[in-house]
């Protein structure tokens, strides 16, 4: 197993990605939306904590992270939050979306080889070669459980290419209501990848909308819940010799807060944790208790999460039932702020694109496409106004 730890220094290459000015500023939630139109209720527009205050309950943890939510996964209801539409850089919590996409899509059994592109990706690895093909399982569990970036891209390849990948991605957050979310990575990587807050990003609402839709798939369960795994991989000389064909070597899950581990927490169902500079401390995870299911989201967070989301699941667990929902995470489909409202595209309106009406291509195809309609438009009313000249001289 190779692991080599994420930063964001060093600058990767090739034709996948485009590269951008990078920053960690978060970017304005939803905008132009009233806080009425907010996805999950006008209370969740706050930038600030969000809480319904009730006797009986304990005080809210004191967080340092730029955004937190703590929901209901059962019922949906949004029990507080700090800034959750807010759009921050996810690092490798994107990889929960990742899965959402491709976990229905790719047959589990199928061999994929890795290119020497997706061998070569900064970051964690699980140290792939394209001297070998790999089960889509072996991928997906060294994704989840380790957060191995070649595996991601190899996924992405798997699929058909990034810019498919990229695609369904958007697209499932979009089927869901992810509206906050935009992926420009099947990994999470940022600055690396010269992606910024204005290409990459995601919210605390939505990583629980994500890991909420994700645990419903018994599939992406066992990934999620995969504590050791033995992956595959080129045989030993010794190996060769006693006549197997291939090896392998144990890989081990990177949520510490799974049965076993150091911060082991009491009815953890999975989780997915992300770190890079530009992004700092990011994590979503689901736990179960008396019946109940939790689950949490941090973003931005100065420390690892697993003392933070001990205190969000604990404050969720005695708050549920007690405490008027400040929200709910919507099902996926139409929410209901955009029932009843016409498809711009049907009317011929060109929609902005997310987070880039500044783009050149959309500002060519205005002007171009524009330029291009009058032409046609003159040359209509030439030919009509000829053809009657001649119906006339006739």
């Amino acid at each position: 197993m190779i692991t080599v730890p994420l930063t964001s220094a060093s600058l990767a290459t090739g034709p996948a990605f485009t590269a951008a000015p990078a920053t960690a500023a978060p970017l304005p939630r939803q905008a132009g939306a009233a806080p009425e139109e907010t996805v999950g209720g006008p209370q969740l527009a706050g930038r600030g904590i969000v809480l319904n205050k009730a006797p009986g309950v304990p005080a809210l943890p004191k967080i340092k992270a730029g955004s937190y939510l703590i929901a209901d996964a059962d019922t949906g209801d949004v029990l507080a939050a700090k800034d959750p539409h807010g759009r921050y850089l996810p690092a490798s919590t994107i990889k929960t979306l990742t899965a959402l996409a491709l976990v229905p899509k790719l047959d589990p059994n199928r061999l994929v080889r890795p290119s020497q592109q997706a061998c070569n990706v900064e970051g964690t690895k699980v140290g792939l070669t394209p001297k070998m093909s790999y089960k889509v399982s072996d991928l997906f569990h060294a994704m989840l459980m380790m957060s191995a970036n070649d595996a991601s891209v190899t996924l992405a390849e798997a699929h058909g290419g990034m810019k498919r990948t990229l695609a369904d991605m958007n697209a499932e957050a979009k089927r869901i209501n992810a509206l906050d979310t935009l992926a420009g990575s099947p990994n999470g990587l940022d600055k690396d990848l010269g992606l910024s807050v204005r290409t990459q990003h995601t919210s605390a609402y939505d990583l629980a909308l994500i890991l909420r839709e994700g645990m419903k798939n018994p599939a992406y369960r066992q990934y999620m819940q995969a504590i050791d795994h033995k992956f595959p991989a080129p045989p030993t000389k010794k190996e060769r010799k006693a006549g197997k064909k291939v090896g392998g070597y144990p890989i081990h899950t990177h949520n510490r807060m799974m049965p076993g581990e150091r911060h082991a927490y009491t009815g953890m169902l999975g989780g997915k944790n992300g770190y890079t500079i530009a992004a700092q401390q990011t994590f979503v995870a689901q736990a179960r208790r008396g019946g109940h299911t939790i689950v949490i989201s941090l973003m931005k967070a100065d420390r690892p999460p697993s003392e933070y989301a001990t205190e969000l699941l604990n404050w969720g667990f005695a708050a549920r039932g007690k405490v008027e929902p400040v929200g709910a995470l919507v099902a996926p489909g139409t929410p209901e702020r955009d029932k009843g409202k016409k498809d711009a595209a049907a009317d011929g309106v060109l929609p902005d694109a997310p987070l880039a009406s500044d783009d050149a291509s959309r500002t060519w195809l205005l002007i171009g496409g524009g330029a291009v309609g009058a032409l046609l438009a003159i040359v209509s009313l030439f030919v009509v106004l000829r053809r009657r000249r001649r119906l006339e001289s006739r």
